[in-house]
């Protein structure tokens, strides 16, 4: 307060300080109104922001859902019989069955050396050194510290060479453990062979066991195929074929559409806008139980009906036969059974009434943008209006402050001068008091 101050009862008694933030109380009632006003609006941008979020949520959902070529639409599930069998399908592949007969499944190169020996022993020979010879390579010198059993096992893994080596125990002989050599290749396939021999060419640890690298075979329809591994990749156009280790006999594999998983997505999708249409209803509500922070709201009103507009096609049809319609309470409701019976009886007409530029999806998906729009969106255009009205609201609290202040430095001005003139008068008082006592002392 700018040089005012207030001289809180001295001459009358009264409590001015209370009185003057009584009548401030009373002088403020407007200002009050707007700041509940802008909690109000506040209240509605929040609640604004959040439908927009999930409207740009559903426009998404709605230009995923569109595309008949990929996502949900292209989807397809294959099936095996034989459990050593698996198989997998690309959106590249066509619905069909066929039999596979398993050939062999592709096996490693391994070498397994006769001798024994402790993991201390020095058994590389000649030299510390080892020679890998593999096919189409360079030969590659190993070498191993001092040539024990051991080293010679860490040199293999260390080289990073496509081999491996295991060291495998056998027993032991005198209180020492005895071990021998395993090495094979770290792929399958009959191109992986290799051999293991000291640093002169010479056999090591008493010679070798070899069991061949192989490729796998599988033969469809008698026409065989071959793979180095135990994965057949589009061996069918979009078709992955993959034999366990143990995989024999045959297999009846499936490629079919994949009826659930469509059926759970455009559930899922129904799921999402019914969320959003909930959402509308609650904002809008305008009953005497439940009024809703937009009760009434006209905007939004007009968006959940061009929503619920969406299951009825240009044709002039509905969704109905696809299992979607809306109940009486304003809720987009969807039959998995409808759905399942026309996609069985006709699954590309089914998918085509949700997907493509007048689909099903793309419809709901137009709607929500059309809401949503950053920059011309109905429902940002009410956020917009509503924070323009708060940033108005807050220019009116701000002038009020200013027009408060003044008129608190006025009364406290008004019941200082009020105090002032009382104290005067109280001391005029008292001394007219002792003047009459004065005369009247006098005349006795």
């Amino acid at each position: 307060m700018a040089g005012t101050s207030s001289i809180g009862g001295l001459a009358s008694g009264l409590d001015t300080a209370s009185i003057i933030n009584q009548l401030m109380t009373l002088e403020a009632a407007s200002q009050t109104k707007l700041k509940t006003q802008v909690t109000t609006e506040q209240g509605k941008v929040t609640a604004l922001q959040k439908l927009n979020t999930a409207l740009q949520a559903l426009a998404t959902a709605g230009k995923d859902m569109a595309v008949p070529t990929t996502g949900t639409w292209s989807t397809l599930k294959a099936t095996s019989s034989n459990t050593g069998v698996a198989v997998t399908a690309t959106s590249a592949a066509t619905p069909g069955a066929f039999t596979v007969t398993v050939g062999q499944t592709a096996l490693t190169h391994q070498v397994a050396f006769t001798d024994a020996h402790a993991k201390t022993e020095v058994v590389t020979g000649a030299t510390t050194s080892v020679v890998l010879k593999r096919s189409g390579e360079a030969d590659l010198q190993v070498d191993t510290a001092n040539g024990t059993l051991e080293e010679l096992a860490g040199a293999i893994n260390a080289a990073d060479a496509g081999v491996r080596a295991t060291l495998v125990r056998t027993g032991s002989s005198g209180g020492v453990d005895q071990y021998r050599l395993l090495v094979e290749s770290t792929a399958t396939g009959a191109s992986q062979d290799f051999e293991l021999t000291d640093s002169t060419g010479a056999a090591l640890l008493g010679g070798t066991t070899v069991r061949a690298g192989r490729d796998a075979s599988i033969s469809i329809g008698g026409i065989t195929a071959t793979s180095t591994s135990n994965t057949f990749a589009d061996v069918v156009p979009g078709v992955t074929i993959t034999l366990g280790a143990s995989a024999t006999g045959t297999a009846d594999l499936t490629v079919a559409r994949d009826a659930d998983g469509q059926s759970a997505a455009a559930k899922g999708f129904v799921d999402q806008l019914n969320a959003v249409l909930t959402q509308i209803g609650t904002l809008t509500s305008n009953t005497p139980e439940a009024r809703g922070t937009l009760a009434g709201d006209s905007t939004l009103r007009r968006v959940a009906g061009a929503l619920q507009d969406t299951i009825y096609p240009p044709d002039g049809t509905s969704m109905a036969k696809y299992g979607i319609q809306v109940d009486r309470y304003g809720k987009v409701t969807f039959d998995p059974k409808k759905f399942a019976e026309s996609y069985a009886a006709d699954p590309v007409a089914t998918a085509a009434a949700f997907t493509g530029p007048t689909g099903f999806a793309a419809r709901v998906q137009k709607v929500a943008e059309a809401a949503s729009d950053k920059y011309d969106g109905t429902v940002t255009a009410a956020i917009t209006t509503h924070t323009s009205t708060i940033t108005r609201l807050n220019a009116s609290i701000e002038r009020w402050d200013d027009r408060l202040e003044l008129r608190r430095q006025t009364l406290e001005r008004q019941y200082t001068a009020l105090e002032t003139a009382l104290s005067q008068l109280n001391s005029q008082s008292t001394w007219l008091t002792s003047q009459l006592d004065s005369l009247s002392a006098s005349t006795q």
